[in-house]
């Protein structure tokens, strides 16, 4: 394993012990590959990733599938030359942090998908290169100096939507809205950040903006269903516990006939009516050929400025359009 002088070796049976007996203590809540197994059959100088995503949805899965293929494109086979240890949190802040401390001095290099993770990461691990992806705003969240120049052990791609180009499809289909609902998680620090700037847009088209908010995916159903009694429309940031609840979500405005325009693509094929915005695998790409100039190049994080999305698509969800009586051909991006 190469370390963060990319160099540095970790001796296998610690790790390997580490490894177990963190596993053995863990709660059950955690969710992890098998990375001993993979490393009885890897290679002595076999490349250590270790993987920490805050939950399970579409947009933060696609990324880390992204990420791997882009490795193994290149030639890294897991249980071969590579060794990935992934660490699921479940949406547990207390989980998020332990599994941040199991991963931080085992690995080569570490992958953080989402701001929580990655803060979590960049408080354990000030040594070894790390790798955000699904941040929107790294400055804010204290993860980089700057864009241009990080300037620490940690760099990555971020998943800063169109929001103009966003808002304006949304005034482009309901075009007579005079309310929109803005719902997002209060904690999560992405979503406050867009759910500011989508007000600010809204407001300034004239359109009254109606803010509700949740603290878990157990607020989703009660607040979604207060929510579409007040507004014409609704706009979801890219926020972790609504891409989650995405199912919940679409079938509340389906039968209110609400249209939900989301901040992420993978938001709509799970429940949301159309958006442009971000291809997450595509994203987890451009994280992935970051690792690769990391790991061959010898490239430092602070080297790398952080990178934004190459691919925006519109997607549109046409059993959804139809629910609510819209003809999807009718969805265009406005010029």
């Amino acid at each position: 394993m190469i370390g963060m002088d990319w160099k540095k070796k970790v001796a296998t049976t610690l790790a390997l012990a580490s490894a177990l007996l963190l596993g053995a203590c863990g709660g059950g809540t955690e969710e992890a590959t098998d990375s001993s197994a993979a490393s009885s059959t890897a290679s002595a100088d076999a490349v250590h990733i270790g993987i920490l995503q805050i939950l399970e949805h579409e947009s933060l899965s696609a990324a880390r599938t992204g990420f791997l293929e882009v490795l193994e494109e290149a030639g890294y086979v897991e249980g071969d030359n590579l060794i990935v240890d992934y660490q699921n949190a479940q949406g547990d802040q207390a989980n998020l942090q332990s599994m941040a401390e199991r991963l931080a001095g085992n690995n080569d290099l570490i992958l953080a998908i989402s701001t929580p993770a990655s803060q979590a990461i960049a408080n354990a691990e000030k040594e070894n290169a790390v790798l955000f992806t699904a941040v929107t705003d790294p400055i804010d969240a204290g993860l980089v100096e700057s864009a241009e120049e990080p300037g620490a052990n940690i760099t990555g791609t971020s998943d800063q939507s169109p929001m103009d180009q966003q808002i304006q499809l949304l005034l482009s289909i309901v075009p007579t809205a005079e309310t929109v609902g803005i719902i997002f998680n209060s904690s999560e620090m992405n979503s406050i950040v867009q759910s500011d700037q989508a007000k600010a847009l809204l407001e300034a088209a004239g359109v009254n903006v109606e803010i509700m908010t949740v603290t878990s995916t157990n607020d989703v159903q009660q607040v979604m269903e207060s929510l579409v009694q007040k507004v014409d429309a609704i706009y979801i940031p890219t926020d972790n516990t609504l891409s989650s609840t995405m199912a919940t979500v679409g079938q509340i405005a389906m039968e209110a006939k609400i249209p939900v325009i989301p901040g992420a693509t993978e938001m709509v094929e799970a429940g949301g009516l159309a958006t442009y915005g971000i291809d997450f695998k595509e994203l987890g790409r451009q994280t992935g050929e970051m690792a690769l100039q990391i790991l061959e190049e010898g490239k430092l994080p602070s080297e790398l400025p952080v990178q934004f999305p190459e691919t925006l698509q519109l997607v549109i969800n046409e059993e959804m359009a139809e629910a609510l009586g819209i003809d999807p051909d009718s969805i265009k991006l406005p010029e």
